[in-house]
């Protein structure tokens, strides 16, 4: 089938076949045990972020109080 017609299928879908066809597809991705390519921009600015963590140069926020910042911030 091509992603065309995959598209008006799932437009004819309710909301909740949907969040299960994403579920179902996420799931698929997962045990494909496939490697995702990235970018090498992509790398180079993880490796850039990783050698400033470990060196401590980096300010890290708790997950916990992010979370309720933005909750209060988009309220």
């Amino acid at each position: 089938m091509r992603p065309e017609q995959i598209k008006v299928e799932v437009d004819g879908l309710a909301l909740s076949e949907k969040l299960i066809l994403v579920e179902d597809i996420w799931d698929s991705i997962a045990t494909s045990n496939v490697d995702i390519p990235i970018p090498l921009w992509q790398k180079k600015e993880l490796d850039k972020r990783d050698e400033a963590y470990q060196k401590g140069e980096l300010e890290l926020h708790d997950w916990d109080a992010v979370h309720q910042e933005l909750r209060e911030k988009y309220r």
